[in-house]
């Protein structure tokens, strides 16, 4: 994936030893009003994990990683403004919820851009990084999954060509199906 640049951002993927700055933007998103619709982790979960564990996800989603890509926007004074993750699903396996995955596909985890950063086309340049890295990997197809709360993040997949499949899922079993499956079709 190249790194596409405008006045505004440098849209890029993490690097292996940028761990630090991972974990900050994670916990920095658990905060957000809506993180508990938005993320399966709590702030406190995610504040007591180890630095091994941020350092792996560092290098396991990191530029050089085939199989997961987390991608940044960042500011020239450096901060990171948003990211999106994208994770290759293999057909014939079986996804997190127990479903067959019947072809190649990306699926987005993990999206988050810091609010003084919404609503100026940021979320589009880091999901067509995202997209393109999923696409140059053979996905046929990028998925995601919103709560059916998050009205915001529905419009916003929506203004990205993100449509409901139809497919409902809980993301445990203590809960209601109340995650709707998104796809964007390549």
């Amino acid at each position: 994936m190249s790194t596409s640049t405008s006045d505004d951002y440098v849209v890029r993927a993490i690097r292996p030893d940028e761990w630090t700055a991972v974990k900050q933007l994670r916990l920095d998103a658990l905060r957000d009003p809506v993180a508990h619709l938005a993320f399966l982790e709590t702030y406190e979960d995610a504040v007591a994990k180890s630095d091994a564990f941020w350092q792996e996800r560092a290098i396991g989603s990191g530029e050089a990683s085939e199989s997961a890509r987390q991608v940044i926007a960042e500011t020239p004074d450096g901060t990171w403004a948003g990211t999106v993750t994208v994770l290759v699903e293999e057909a014939g396996t079986t996804d997190w919820s127990g479903r067959s995955v019947e072809r190649r596909q990306g699926h987005v985890v993990g999206v988050f851009v810091r609010p003084e950063h919404r609503g100026n086309g940021l979320i589009k340049a880091l999901f067509d990084a995202g997209v393109a890295w999923a696409g140059e990997r053979g996905a046929e197809r990028v998925r995601l999954f919103v709560h059916a709360d998050n009205a915001r993040a529905q419009g916003a997949y929506r203004k990205l060509g993100f449509v409901p499949s139809g497919v409902v899922v809980a993301f445990s079993k203590d809960e209601a199906e109340n995650e709707l499956e998104f796809v964007l079709e390549r």
